[in-house]
Formats: structure tokens, C-alpha cells, sequence
């Protein structure tokens, strides 16, 4: 991907101006999406994973990733940003290469985890930042996802969980990282803060509770993701409507989307 595409999608990230992305999963969605008025395509790892038969968590081999973001690129001149899940390696030295195949490939960004595929636990927040120091050595624009939310109680929590996100930020920012996404936090007072106090860009995992753009936007966010959304309203529908015309239950796996 050429600078000036990275550079492009870098500048979309305006806080109170919030980029929008409806997560992808192949070609035919990335289509679909750039055609209502997208100004970036975003992959899913989860929706990617599912929609070939896989488990989200790096199940999914790079060589196929990379293999789906070259398909998408035939149908679309937007930027596109992949979900790279923790970077695909099991050091810095092998996110960096795993990263760099990205670039190389055509990708803008990448958004990568601060926690091993089948983990909880997050990496310490000087080995993670390392790990972003060697993706964004690539020159791509790295969305570093920052977990410290996951599974925790934002009312009970807030002021500690903002300090521990903001100590992470300002690693992810000294090591190169492009953005930072918060995703599981859909209270107020907490995007707040975190926009207020980060010296990233700040992105967050759209859910009802979060409000619509403009609330998100007054709230300093720059960028807004679906996830996996998307994919799992689609599956949902499919399996509604399979059901409907062939007489049978609704499938488990259609009612919860994954």
C-alpha cells in the first residue's frame, strides 16, 4: 500500500469527527459496504474466521488473511485495514515479519490485541508495547487494542480501569501505534476520560448502550468499529429465512450469531 493511501487513512481519525467502519469479512461484503458510502474498509477476525469455518483466534492462517485481503483489494481502492488478532507471532521479531507481509500485501492498517489468542490475561504493558513497536515499524497504521475493559465493571471500576488504559496508551503512542481501541466500554463518563487523557486517537466497539455517531463524537471518539456485528446479523437473517422456507427451527447457531 502506498503512502499516501496509509496517510489518507491516518487522517481519517478525528476525534469528535469519528471515522466509521462496518466490519467486513471477504470480497462480497467489502463490496456491499464500500458501495453504501464506507470511507475505509475494516476486516473482522472473528467474522473472517467464522465465515471460512474457523475459531476467531489466530486459527485462521496468516497466508489465508492475507489471502482474503487480496481479494478484497480487487473490488475496492479504499483503504483497507485487517484485523491481525495479536500479530501473528510469537515475539516482536515475528509480529514485525507478519505485519510487514500486510503491508505488502496492501493493507493501510491493521488492528492488533494485547493478549495471546486463547488467553485472558493481558501481556505486561512493556511487552505488548514492543509487540506494537514492531508492528508499526511497517509503516502501517496500527489500531492497538487495549482490553483492560474485557469482562470488568465499568460503573464499580471506571477510574482505575481509565488509569490502567491510559498508562497503556501512552506505551502504545511511544512505540508508534496510530490509534487505540477500547473495545467492551459503552460508559459515558469513561470514553470520556480515555479521549480526554489519550494521546491516541480513540476507537471504540459500537454497541446500543454507546449512543449513536454524534454521541460518540461529543464524547471526542475518532473512530467507531461494528466488529463482528455485521457478520452475525447476516447469519442471523440467513438463518431466519432458511428456516422459513424449509420448515424447520431456526439453527442455534443463527439465533446467537456466532
Amino acid at each position: 500500500m502506498s503512502h499516501e493511501t496509509i496517510a489518507a487513512f491516518r487522517a481519517l481519525h478525528v476525534p469528535g469527527d469519528p471515522l466509521v467502519l462496518f466490519n467486513i469479512w471477504d470480497a462480497g461484503s467489502a463490496r456491499v459496504v464500500a458501495e453504501a458510502g464506507a470511507k475505509a474498509i475494516a476486516t473482522g477476525s472473528y467474522g473472517v474466521a467464522e465465515a471460512q469455518g474457523f475459531k476467531d483466534g489466530e486459527s485462521f492462517a496468516l497466508s489465508d488473511a492475507l489471502a482474503n485481503l487480496a481479494r478484497i483489494l480487487r473490488v475496492t481502492d479504499l483503504p483497507v485495514s485487517i484485523d491481525m488478532e495479536a500479530g501473528y507471532g510469537a515475539d516482536p521479531a515475528e509480529v514485525g515479519a507478519s505485519v510487514a507481509q500486510a503491508r505488502a500485501a496492501g493493507a493501510a492498517g491493521i488492528n492488533m490485541e494485547d493478549r495471546l489468542p486463547g488467553t485472558t490475561e493481558l501481556l505486561p504493558p512493556a511487552e505488548a508495547a514492543a509487540r506494537v513497536g514492531a508492528a508499526a515499524a511497517s509503516g502501517l497504521f496500527v489500531n492497538a487494542r487495549c482490553d483492560v475493559f474485557r469482562g470488568r465493571d465499568a460503573a464499580a471500576d471506571g477510574p482505575a480501569l481509565v488509569a490502567a488504559t491510559l498508562e497503556r496508551a501512552k506505551l502504545y503512542a511511544d512505540a508508534g501505534a496510530g490509534g487505540l481501541f477500547v473495545p467492551f466500554l459503552s460508559d459515558a463518563a469513561c470514553i470520556a476520560a480515555i479521549c480526554a487523557g489519550s494521546p491516541l486517537p480513540v476507537n471504540i466497539l459500537w454497541s446500543p448502550p454507546c449512543g449513536d455517531r454524534a454521541a460518540l463524537a461529543a464524547l471526542g471518539v475518532a473512530r467507531i468499529s461494528h466488529g463482528h456485528q455485521p457478520w452475525a446479523a447476516a447469519m442471523r437473517w440467513l438463518g431466519d429465512q432458511a428456516a422459513a422456507t424449509l420448515g424447520g427451527a431456526v439453527p442455534p447457531y443463527a439465533q446467537t450469531g456466532g
